[in-house]
């Protein structure tokens, strides 16, 4: 069980042979690491099972590999143009989780050195169109983590900044806290050869561009996103988890979050987030145990607006009016009111 969705396991993978499972999308919902928060976004499971299946059949026609099987309904596996009502099941292969050990405050990856196939490559791969003022990049030119050459830029940019050229940025997927690093360090740690590697990017970029040029029919930026990677069998470049959606990537409508940025503007306003940002500061492994109080619930007004941000936007991307509900131009409008 994930903070956001279930996985099902049907078959274990080995080291050499894929497994099978299903991934339960539900309306569970997370943000700045913490799990489950106390309130539940309704139909957003069903919302991003359709869009990731959309957005892996859509790869799948343009030759990128992934570990999407099918939307479940049923109990039988389809595609989205074959199933009825909404599913919240997607069918997926699945790669082995090959955990880093822990060892005095630091990890060891070199298990991932021996390792010829079938499993998830330990990255999370982050590409950036612009900057938006939330952007982690200024934090992390703050503190010196992140050089302006290592973003291709040569003063500091402005919030809000259009990059020129997408930003590839990279960080950890299996260590308590997600952690950036440079690409040395993210090729190292993970045993990927040089062609790997650049076959990496190369497909992100890919991905990148389907999700801007479909997003901006319905009039959205997309400012920017993650990926996840992993092997199969036969050392090939998988896509895994699932991607597209108002949860993997930053949209924005006329500078307002298409996301779970909703919450996390009206989260970043409240006392529970400054014990988390100190708490973190303290204890980058165990953090969370430093924290005395629970996150309060949303206002009642985006308990409202933010599901229907999530039913509206599957309905326009996928092109099928799956959930009735108004309009994302509608339903943004109100989510603009109730952040001010």
């Amino acid at each position: 069980m994930g903070s956001v969705k279930d996985l099902e396991v049907l078959e274990e993978p080995t080291d050499k042979k894929a497994g099978l499972g299903r991934f339960v999308f539900s309306d569970r919902y997370s943000v700045f690491d913490w799990g489950e928060m106390p309130d539940h976004i309704k139909n957003k499971g069903r919302s991003l099972c359709l869009i990731g299946a959309w957005f892996f059949e859509r790869l799948k026609g343009m030759g990128i590999k992934s570990h999407y099987k099918g939307l479940v309904e049923n109990g039988q596996v389809r595609s989205i143009n074959n199933v009825g009502s909404p599913p919240d099941t997607l069918e997926v292969k699945l790669l082995r989780v090959l955990k880093p050990r822990l060892n005095k405050g630091h990890y060891d990856y070199s298990l991932y050195k021996t390792q010829t196939g079938n499993f998830l490559i330990p990255l999370e791969v982050i590409y950036r169109n612009s900057l938006p003022p939330s952007s982690s990049v200024f934090k992390r030119l703050n503190n010196n983590s992140l050089k302006l050459k290592d973003i291709g830029l040569n003063k500091i940019p402005e919030p809000g900044q259009k990059l020129e050229n997408p930003l590839l940025d990279v960080s950890t997927k299996l260590e308590e806290i997600d952690r950036y690093m440079d690409w040395k360090e993210a090729q190292n740690i993970s045993g990927l050869t040089d062609q790997e590697l650049s076959r990496i990017k190369e497909i992100t970029l890919i991905i990148n561009q389907l999700i801007t040029d479909e997003v901006q029919q319905l009039g959205l930026q997309h400012e920017d996103g993650k990926i996840e990677f992993g092997m199969d069998e036969n050392r090939q470049i998988v896509l895994v988890d699932v991607l597209g959606t108002p949860d993997e990537c930053r949209f924005t409508y006329k500078g307002i979050p298409v996301s779970k940025e909703a919450a996390r503007i009206f989260y970043r306003k409240t006392e529970w987030f400054k014990e988390v940002e100190e708490a973190k500061k303290k204890d980058k492994v165990n953090w969370k145990k430093r924290v005395s109080s629970p996150p309060p619930p949303l206002s009642s007004r985006l308990q409202e607006l933010i599901p229907h941000l999530y039913q509206s936007f599957c309905n326009q991307i996928t092109k099928k009016q799956w959930f009735n509900v108004p309009s994302l131009e509608e339903v943004m409008a109100g989510i603009d009111e109730a952040l001010k």
